[in-house]
């Protein structure tokens, strides 16, 4: 029973080395921000401790039902994902920031939940 909790352990202690997802360079970022989804995310600089960059984008809807649809199925989709968007609501806008916090910085998981908000934003009421 020991030797479990002992392996459990060295487990929790180096998870990142082998289950995290792997930081993309900015060159990476930069492309595949350009490759693959709308015009309207953005790479912003952050904290080198977070990554040095972030996916950031301001979704704009008819109105706040709209807004609240949107992220509550996003919400759905991040959970099935296990990977979670920091964000804000106000009114009928929605502020998204994505980074991934083990990595730390921007990995695949980001893109592909960025991919998924537009595939979902498309049918909420977004005003283009």
């Amino acid at each position: 029973l020991m030797s479990v909790y002992f392996w459990l352990i060295v487990a929790a202690m180096f998870r990142c080395k082998f289950l995290c997802a792997a930081q993309l360079t900015e060159a990476q970022a930069v492309k595949k921000c350009a490759e693959t989804l709308s015009s309207q995310w953005k790479l912003s600089p952050v904290a080198p401790e977070r990554g040095g960059f972030e996916l950031h984008r301001t979704f704009e809807f008819q109105d706040f039902q709209s807004a609240f649809g949107f992220m509550s199925r996003v919400a759905i989709a991040a959970d099935k994902m296990d990977h979670h968007p920091n964000w804000s609501n106000v009114y009928s806008t929605v502020d998204v920031k994505l980074w991934t916090h083990d990595a730390p910085g921007l990995t695949e998981k980001d893109f592909t939940l960025a991919a998924e908000m537009d595939k979902i934003a498309g049918g909420s009421g977004l005003v283009e």
